[in-house]
């Protein structure tokens, strides 16, 4: 029996990012990528999907990353996905707003897919 497939669910509004990101996660097989527009589908699709892992922007239209995230880690049933933001933002005040909001990793745009699976497999790795 084969292995299941980490569920990654991809928050982010740059539809094209999310695309790119899914189809290099797919290729091997591993993963499987849901992807959500803005903050409000992605909360929905967190407590609906379940994923073992979400990548979330902080940079959105109407909802940003930050609300986003303190919603999910204070949500019944998403507070123990791990939360990986996937950013443009390299200041060291995001990152540790987002350190204060429990994110479980900060990863900066663009990013090498070989690193983002890292930081996938690291964070669901220590949510097991």
């Amino acid at each position: 029996m084969a292995d299941k497939k980490v569920k990654v669910l991809v928050i982010d509004d740059e539809e094209s990012l999310c695309f790119f990101v899914k189809a290099n996660l797919e290729l091997g097989g591993k993963y499987e990528v849901l992807i959500a527009t803005n903050g409000m589908k992605g909360l929905w699709s967190a407590e609906k999907d379940k994923p073992d892992v979400i990548l979330l922007d902080i940079m959105m239209s109407g909802m940003d990353g930050f609300e986003v995230l303190k919603r999910l880690k204070s949500g019944e049933k998403t507070s123990m996905i791990p939360v990986i933001m996937l950013t443009a933002l390299q200041d060291e005040g995001s990152k540790a707003k987002a350190d204060d909001l429990q994110s479980d990793d900060y990863v900066v745009k663009p990013v090498a897919i070989g690193i983002l699976k890292e930081s996938i497999d690291a964070a669901v790795k220590g949510r097991k």
